[in-house]
């Protein structure tokens, strides 16, 4: 009879690590199971090991491999994945050769990918789970899917799979065979995989079409997600197929009546309409008039009167708006509006109310370089230019004789009915004196005045009549002069003698020292100013002018 060392002895010898052997559960722990397999201690195994581990009860018999036949706490260590990995091994390299198809269930997520257990652990690789690869993974834990074997390692005794390869060799069956089936015109249902800014791709289970931007709506449409958004279903017409370049143009619109077709009868010319403003642009709005068709209001068809600088500041988006249609083009599909044809137009009567010649009073309403513009009444404007401002002044600027806001008086020159355009005159209002000049100063007379400019080459002094003669340098005294404000200064009172008087360039010559000067000293005074050439030390009076013309310019 043998002693129970050696009963023991016997026993363990039927357990060998390293070896698969049967075992039986006899107890299901949360995170556990608890096996017998005949030896003298029972092993435990965790439940991530099993697949199905919700399946696992109490006497079911399982596979397991001794790992060890004892740890340091006197238990039988057991693995039953890695009995099964060693079970499925030889049997996968059998039937799953690289470029094989197996059937597997995702187990975790990992770095780079997930484990997928088919009947052992296998590498996914992300970039090989869909072919857009997935932001979730998470996701496809617990599912399970087809898989094609793409390496096999047997030393390290890993595999690597691709979903990705088999959802594209499905793909390229059916696209093959929709490009052989599918017609312009057929109404095929899709996804919006994918939208840019010139059109959406449409996934038709497994084609992709274009569906570009302006077969999207009959009407303006500024980008397709504005009515398209990604994941969404909807119904596509077939609009063309490239068999050799496997591309197909979708339309969404087709589905429609053409709303422009019959455009001309529903919107006549110089129609009264009613829309909803849609858009505002620099140069205009859009206004609705029906889905699918909209029209333009310029900015410059918003007022008769008013200078708009842009169309937001008189209208609003989704604003209901009334206007009337100016013109009709079908083939680009455009109608243009006008709102200001709801209300006369202020300049159809004005050339008959402000005849040429007529006296109109007015509000300074704007100053600029060359003018200012006189409000004639609400919506029409005049403008009187700086050389109509005044006979005998040269204006630089119109703020020289007026501001913003002065009630002025003119006369009208022109009316430009068709640019709506009024001109007026200031000084129209008087006689010119320069036509009476002979009337009201010769030769010899002695006159008075305030100096009002000094110059370097001599003094303006302003006469009667509003007219201003100039004092040359040369004629302020008989002595040498350097500098002429060391002799006069501007408002200073002078009497002088008319020198020169020049009715062609309007110019008046003016002589100090020659105030107290006899007529025969006057005369020889006249030759020497007459005698006078440009370019010569004493320069003309019409010279000296110009040179004071010049620098107010400046």
């Amino acid at each position: 009879m043998l002693t129970m060392e050696e009963a023991l002895k016997q026993h363990a010898t039927r357990f060998v690590q390293g070896e698969i052997v049967k075992g039986t559960v006899i107890e299901v722990r949360p995170k556990e199971v608890m096996v017998d397999i005949g030896y003298k201690s029972e092993g435990i195994i965790p439940s991530n090991e099993f697949i199905e581990f919700d399946a696992v009860k109490v006497g079911s018999q399982i596979d397991v491999l001794i790992e060890k036949l004892e740890n340091k706490d006197g238990t039988v260590v057991l693995s039953h994945e890695k009995a099964e990995f060693k079970k499925n091994w030889d049997k996968i390299l059998t039937i799953c050769n690289e470029g094989g198809r197996i059937m597997g269930k995702v187990k975790a997520v990992v770095k780079g990918g997930l484990i997928v257990n088919v009947g052992v652990e296998a590498f996914l690789p992300s970039s090989q789970i869909d072919v857009i690869v997935p932001k979730n993974l998470s996701g496809f834990v617990g599912n399970s899917y087809e898989f094609k074997v793409v390496k096999i390692n047997q030393e390290r005794q890993n595999i690597v799979l691709s979903r990705r390869e088999l959802i594209e060799s499905e793909r390229n069956d059916k696209r093959s065979k929709l490009l052989g089936e599918m017609v312009p015109g057929d109404i095929r249902k899709g996804t919006v995989k994918n939208i840019t800014d010139f059109g959406a791709f449409i996934d038709l289970n497994g084609l992709d079409g274009l569906l570009h931007i302006t077969d999207m709506s009959w009407g303006r449409l500024g980008h397709p997600s504005e009515i398209l958004k990604v994941g969404q279903e909807l119904d596509v017409v077939v609009l063309d197929v490239n068999k050799e370049k496997e591309r197909v143009s979708l339309g969404l619109k087709q589905k429609m009546a053409n709303p422009w077709d019959n455009i001309e009868a529903k919107f006549p010319v110089g129609q009264k309409v009613k829309g909803k403003v849609v858009s505002l642009v620099p140069y205009g709005a859009f206004v609705q008039l029906e889905p699918g068709v909209e029209g333009l209001v310029h900015v410059t068809e918003l007022s008769w009167t008013k200078r708009i600088a842009k169309p937001g500041d008189v209208l609003k988006q989704d604003q209901e708006i009334e206007a009337v249609v100016l013109g009709i083009n079908r083939d680009e599909q455009k109608i243009s509006l006008g709102v200001r044809q709801l209300e006369s137009n202020p300049w159809d009567g004005a050339a008959a109310k402000y005849t040429v010649g007529t006296k109109v009073k007015g509000k300074v309403r704007n100053l600029t370089s060359y003018g200012a513009f006189v409000e004639l009444e609400e919506g029409i404007d005049g403008m009187v230019h700086v050389s109509d401002m005044s006979w005998t002044r040269k204006i630089n600027h119109p703020s020289e004789m007026m501001k913003k806001g002065d009630d002025v008086e003119a006369t009208v020159l022109e009316v430009d009915r068709p640019n709506q355009r009024i001109a007026l005159g200031m000084k129209q209002l008087e006689i010119d004196p320069w036509e009476k000049i002979d009337q009201l100063y010769k030769v010899g007379d002695l006159v008075t005045g305030k100096v009002t400019k000094l110059a370097s080459f001599g003094a303006f002094v302003g006469l009667q009549h509003e007219i201003d003669g100039l004092v040359h340098i040369s004629q302020v005294s008989e002595e040498h002069i350097d500098k002429i404000k060391n002799v006069l200064k501007a408002g200073q009172d002078v009497s002088a003698r008319v020198i020169k008087i020049d009715r062609n360039e309007r110019r008046i010559g003016l002589s100090i020292k020659a105030a107290s000067y006899s007529d025969e000293q006057l005369k020889e005074e006249q030759k020497m100013l007459d005698s006078l050439k440009p370019g010569e030390d004493l320069v003309a009076l019409q010279h000296a002018f110009d040179a004071f013309d010049d620098a107010k310019a400046e």
